[in-house]
């Protein structure tokens, strides 16, 4: 089993760039320019590690390798985004990996791309580059290529050895247990369980019972062996119900307009243990959009281009549209959701200024894209 946060480290510490892994401060997968950029390394990480996993590590400064770190990063359909504009697809997962001297909000993504042993292409044309494009790596960078494609196995001993490297080992699982209950969320309802003698699973919140029924809030939950974080969020419930075999945590998001607010089912998250050593994550996107009425829609959408254009203006709002503005992404995101379709723009257009206003806004702003885009590929 091997610790995620080690096996960043070691790569890290091996070299610098190279054609097995790659770094990136970030990514954005809001934005055509962004989602081609990233679908062009996976494409050429895959081609040139044929019989070995290959990896984009996310949050750490090209200059001095310094682990800033980025947002939790839940988006469950990223193999969707893979599989819809790459032919041969690589098996892709995203995993959000803690480290101690980054805030609470913070960690680093690491993406394992695992190739089929066959080339990988572009399936369609996505911002500057053509489908049936090529990639692969010369270097540290991802080249584009037209002919004589010859797939080698040159990384292959490399990656096995930083891999066994990160192996875990039972002084850093119980270490990971303690630092979780007693020093990280010590003011929190913190539990764990042990499935399948191997695998040790955290997590934390503040714990509500409704109707028979538990619910937690500022929800933190982590598989400690792999230092991997499954769930994070300051905002949203979850429900949680395990067996011997399986944890499964069930989101809801709390939406409406006017004061009809109520907590919407989103997705059910599955993590199934096997006495082999391995565990498998399914997710179910369980969310129906709420319907609302079209007139109090209308008005709710022109209120809300007109809080925006005077944003965009610097014109000083008064106490009520300073009220109005805390649940302008929310409402943005409900008029998208009953088909006004303007609205996803419009929420995108106010990102700049959302986040220099910070605080609970652009927290609700970041919320919103991450249902849109649950939404998009389920």
């Amino acid at each position: 089993m091997i610790n995620k946060r080690l096996l960043i480290k070691n790569l890290l510490a091996h070299n610098d760039e190279s054609s097995f892994y790659d770094k990136k401060r970030k990514i954005d997968l809001g934005s055509r320019e962004g989602k081609a950029k990233f679908l062009k390394h996976i494409c050429a990480l895959s081609n040139s590690n044929p019989n070995n996993n290959s990896y984009i590590v996310i949050g750490v400064e090209d200059e001095g390798n310094e682990i800033n770190g980025v947002d939790f990063f839940d988006d469950s359909k990223i193999q969707n985004l893979v599989n819809a504009y790459l032919a041969n697809p690589p098996i892709i997962s995203y995993e959000n990996v803690m480290f101690p001297h980054l805030p609470d909000d913070k960690v680093v993504g690491l993406v394992t791309i695992r190739p089929t042993g066959e080339i990988t292409s572009l399936r369609k044309n996505i911002w500057k580059y053509w489908g049936g494009s090529i990639f692969m790596r010369d270097g540290s960078i991802s080249m584009p290529k037209d002919f004589d494609i010859e797939i080698k196995d040159v990384n292959s001993k490399i990656v096995r050895s930083i891999e066994n490297q990160a192996k875990n080992n039972i002084e850093l699982t119980l270490d990971g247990v303690l630092d979780f209950i007693n020093h990280r969320h010590s003011d929190l309802d913190a539990a764990y369980k042990v499935f399948k003698e191997q695998f040790v699973l955290c997590w934390a919140g503040i714990k509500k019972e409704v109707k028979d029924e538990t619910y937690y809030s500022r929800v933190d939950i982590e598989l400690i062996n792999e230092q991997v974080r499954l769930f994070y969020s300051a905002l949203d419930e979850i429900s949680i119900s395990y067996s011997e075999d399986e944890f499964k945590i069930t989101e809801y998001v709390h939406l409406g307009v006017n004061k009809n607010y109520r907590y919407y089912p989103l997705e059910e998250l599955t993590i199934t243990f096997y006495e082999n050593g391995f565990y498998n994550m399914n997710t179910e996107l369980i969310f129906e959009p709420p319907q609302f009425n079209k007139r109090t829609l209308y008005h709710i959408y022109n209120a809300n281009n007109s809080l925006l254009e005077k944003l965009k203006k610097n014109i000083p709002l008064n106490g009520q549209e300073k009220k109005d503005l805390q649940s302008l992404p929310a409402s943005y995101l409900i008029c998208y959701l009953n088909d006004f379709e303007d609205s996803k723009e419009k929420l995108m257009e106010a990102k700049p200024i959302l986040k220099q206003i910070d605080g609970n806004v652009y927290q609700s702003f970041k919320e919103s894209v991450r249902i849109l885009r649950k939404v998009k590929y389920s």
